[in-house]
């Protein structure tokens, strides 16, 4: 099957600036690909790039689709390398909705809400809170934990009873860190889970630490792509998948793996725009995920794209 294809790139910037373990992050940059077929029916995918999650970079994803010129097969598509991952989802989330789809009905407050850094997460969850949402996630590891754990016990507090609220270290702890982290943790049940505590080449050790603490353990960094979502589950995790769709790999591959091995999976979002979140959203509504998805992002821009 031939398709036209074109594309065209996208810089949002946010309203301030997402500040994780891996520095701090103010433009979010990608493309938007179109694919026509010959009845001239069009459908959308998005390239959203995050290179020191695991994926390609903009400018790798920008020439894999300056050398197709203005058209595309079916085979081309399927032959995208694995070392293009968001380029995978990007294509392959548009190729797939020629074929006809349910509609999706998802309800924003389904989705868990990231809050910013440091002290300005308290008041932030507060309103988040008013407005009906009841999971959150909070970056750790940012600044040093004398400092982060205070925010944590005032976060806490403020916490609504019946609320969940996610840690995310991105990568960005040392062992001791974790186990301190893990331990002060234990003793609040509304924490849901502490999202790759250690680096990506440490799944041992976080094997480890999950053993040995109650709290829950969750690999993001470490299951971006479908290559190293399949090499830990053969390493032996059997715990939380923090999974971004987006730069994951063909949807078809990622969605097989998961309902095949039964995963307990959150789906999260890479800040997409609404073709990427809504493609994601799609791949979630055939595998009945139980777990609060990743999505609550829209208020970090100052509008929402397409």
């Amino acid at each position: 099957m031939h398709y036209q294809f074109t594309y065209s790139t996208y810089q949002r910037p946010f309203r301030q600036p997402l500040k994780t373990s891996h520095g701090s992050w103010e433009i979010r940059a990608g493309i938007i690909i179109t694919l026509t077929d010959g009845a001239g029916r069009s459908y959308q995918g998005e390239i959203a790039p995050i290179p020191w999650f695991g994926s390609e970079s903009i400018e790798q994803a920008l020439s894999w689709c300056q050398q197709l010129g203005d058209k595309i097969t079916t085979a081309q598509i399927y032959r995208i390398p694995d070392t293009l991952p968001a380029c995978q989802f990007g294509f392959g989330s548009a190729l797939i909705a020629f074929d006809p789809q349910p509609s999706i009905a998802v309800s924003p407050l389904d989705m868990s809400a990231l809050l910013p850094s440091g002290t300005a997460a308290i008041e932030r969850l507060q309103a988040l809170s008013a407005q009906g949402y009841s999971t959150f996630k909070w970056k750790i590891g940012v600044l040093p934990i004398a400092q982060e754990m205070p925010i944590w016990r005032q976060l806490i507090a403020a916490l609504p009873a019946a609320a969940k609220l996610r840690l995310d270290a991105n990568g960005g702890l040392t062992y001791p860190l974790a186990e301190q982290w893990l331990e002060t943790c234990s003793q609040e049940a509304r924490i849901e889970f502490i999202e790759q505590p250690l680096g990506v080449d440490e799944i041992d050790r976080t094997i480890e630490l999950a053993q040995k603490y109650h709290t829950p353990i969750a690999l993001d960094e470490s299951v971006a792509t479908c290559d190293r979502i399949e090499a830990v589950y053969a390493a032996g995790w059997r715990g939380i998948y923090v999974i971004k769709p987006g730069i994951a790999g063909f949807p078809w591959r990622l969605g097989d793996f998961i309902a095949r091995h039964q995963l307990d999976v959150v789906f999260s979002s890479v800040l997409e725009t609404s073709v990427g979140k809504t493609a994601a959203l799609q791949l979630a509504s055939t595998l009945k995920l139980s777990r609060s998805m990743g999505f609550g992002v829209d208020e970090w821009f100052s509008e929402i794209a397409r």
